[in-house]
């Protein structure tokens, strides 16, 4: 028995280490990642984020009036510097504290330090939730999902915009296709879906360029799903 104990303690501490070993790699890989674009970029620009929070989700800008919003995966360029309007925005990522090399000081949002997994707010705090360009980055869908559905108020809307049909990488290890949509039925209404086709201008401006997804076509590719859900009273 005591042997068996050793061993499966010997076991955990490696599994453990393995994930700890992942988390760094993927930490390192986001980094690089944004400091590349500062680079090239100087000042990491956040103009593009107001039409995909408002126009692309069929919203307004008085909509958000008085709201609490939060951003998942939200990166360091200020996604919710344009809403103004809203009394609480706030922005989630498990690398926040890192971004401040980055220049997130500057802007007139609340950046969090915390992986989706387990998201630091009580149930039913945000008015809307957001996930553009994140959900795949997460380490455990299931409880993201599920967290996700817990902090967003009943009648409260879950903006989505993911690739779909990708193989896992370093910083974006969950791989899924377009049914992971069912995955917040239960506890929420699907308003609204659309399909897009992922070009090399990448997911902002292939949205832009509003070429739907050929779903006739069996070669395997990149998509970009887009949906809005509300939370089920």
């Amino acid at each position: 028995m005591n042997r068996t104990l050793r061993r499966l303690r010997r076991i955990l501490r490696s599994v453990a280490a393995r994930a700890r070993g992942a988390d760094k790699t993927k930490a390192a890989h986001e980094l690089k990642y944004w400091k590349s674009r500062k680079a090239n970029e100087g000042t990491l620009s956040h103009n593009h984020y107001a039409f995909f929070y408002t126009t692309h989700f069929g919203l307004d800008e008085a909509f958000f009036h008085g709201k609490k919003v939060l951003d998942i995966g939200c990166g360091p360029r200020g996604s919710l510097e344009w809403a103004d309007m809203a009394s609480e925005r706030v922005g989630l990522d498990p690398l926040a504290d890192s971004y401040r090399a980055l220049g997130i000081d500057r802007h007139k949002m609340t950046y969090v330090a915390s992986g989706a997994e387990q998201i630091p707010f009580g149930d039913g705090y945000f008015d809307v939730v957001c996930s553009f360009n994140s959900l795949d980055h997460v380490d455990d869908l299931d409880r993201t999902v599920g967290e996700i559905i817990r902090v967003l108020a009943p009648g409260g809307l879950f903006l989505l915009l993911t690739d779909v049909n990708h193989d896992p990488t370093a910083c974006e290890p969950i791989a899924y296709s377009w049914d992971v949509i069912e995955k917040f039925l239960a506890q929420m209404e699907l308003v609204e879906e659309r399909h897009f086709e992922k070009s090399s201008r990448g997911m902002y401006d292939s949205i832009r360029d509003g070429i739907f997804y050929d779903q006739d076509n069996t070669q395997k590719r990149y998509g970009i799903l887009s949906a809005k859900f509300r939370r089920k009273e």
